[in-house]
């Protein structure tokens, strides 16, 4: 039996019962798709059987606002898939009449829809023959044929493509990628992999030459950047507070947060207030309260967040509109989220 035909009787004995798997429909299979990016199934899956059961056809999500496809992303992190795939959404509507791409190269060209998401949808939806390749993907080709290049190098990500794609089953290729990718997550795992139960074990190079802790192998992550948020959370004598929305192209576009001063380092109360960026902000007279004394560090891909809040109490203020009943109805990201939720745990201390 060869690598392919293995892959799939393990897969047909061992695949896990998903709600995406039980329709070619490409519209839930983008939807699941794009939400599995970079986030484990177990978190996922509420998120798409919310989505989808708001959403059931891609007119529906076209027309929903950003704000309230944002919110119901909110805790799924790297939010551009959410705006991309609203996008996306919309594109398909308005500009395909509603007709989802059949093919692998016409799927590239929507927004937001890379060489793996095309490949899943073109051949688990159209039956097209282009192989997959994800972590766990290359995590098993790389362990069973021995290879040392690079998964995140352009010499690999070439190399690990070509030999999936001569690997596939051209007349299950739908089957056939859904089996390599269960098979890394599930038996060929990262640590601890069930070697000893692995049905290709005894053609795997990794597995003779004890190579599975070292493969496969990545360049060098970039250097992590730190930067440092000083959040203001304004609370009135009549309970409403100030948020604003993130513009521009960085994090979290069209979300929204309280108002922020980003310093170069952490800083004092006493260097803070003298501040032009916090004078402009807040009302003089105004109390100031640390509300954590310990940075809270969110961790991101590339950066690292160490966020401060500090409690600006205050009689009124013409921009605090929002009253913190209220405030849950407005996408944050979830180092806000957090904050809201343990915040008002503990209100009766501020207001």
């Amino acid at each position: 039996m060869n690598f392919s035909n293995t892959l799939i009787y393990w897969y047909l004995q061992n695949n896990r019962e998903l709600p995406w798997r039980k329709t070619k429909d490409p519209y839930l299979v983008w939807l699941s798709e794009i939400m599995l990016q970079q986030t484990r199934i177990a978190q996922g899956l509420s998120y798409y059987l919310k989505f989808s059961e708001a959403f059931p056809k891609v007119e529906n999500l076209a027309n929903a606002e950003e704000s309230t496809v944002l919110k119901m992303w909110q805790g799924l992190g790297y939010y551009s898939r959410a705006r991309n795939l609203h996008f996306t959404a919309k594109y398909i509507t308005q500009d395909l009449q509603g007709v989802f791409p059949s093919t692998y190269k016409e799927l590239l060209k929507l927004k937001g829809v890379g060489d793996y998401t095309a490949s899943a949808i073109a051949s688990i939806c159209f039956d097209e023959p282009t192989a997959v390749v994800d972590g766990n993907v290359y995590r098993v080709l790389a362990r069973y044929f021995g290879i040392h290049t690079p998964i995140n190098s352009t010499k690999g990500i070439k190399e690990f493509k070509a030999l999936a794609q001569s690997m596939i089953d051209v007349e299950q290729p739908g089957t056939f990628n859904q089996a390599i990718m269960d098979f890394g997550s599930l038996q060929c795992k990262p640590q601890n992999p069930n070697c000893e139960e692995c049905p290709i074990n005894n053609s795997c190079v990794a597995n003779e030459k004890g190579l599975t802790k070292i493969l496969p192998i990545k360049e060098k992550k970039i250097k992590i950047k730190n930067r440092f948020f000083n959040y203001l959370v304004f609370v009135t004598e009549d309970g409403t507070t100030e948020l604003e929305e993130r513009k521009g192209k960085g994090i979290w576009q069209g979300m929204y947060q309280f108002p922020l001063i980003e310093t170069a380092k952490e800083v004092a109360e006493s260097t803070l207030i003298t501040m032009e960026a916090f004078q402009q902000k807040v009302p003089s007279k105004s109390k100031i309260q640390l509300y954590n004394k310990d940075a809270i560090v969110h961790k991101l891909s590339h950066q690292h967040l160490h966020t401060r809040f500090w409690i600006i109490k205050l009689k009124e203020n013409t921009k605090a509109t929002i009253h913190w009943y209220d405030i849950e109805k407005y996408p944050v990201p979830v180092l806000i989220s957090n904050f809201i939720e343990d915040f008002n745990k503990k209100s009766h201390n501020f207001f």
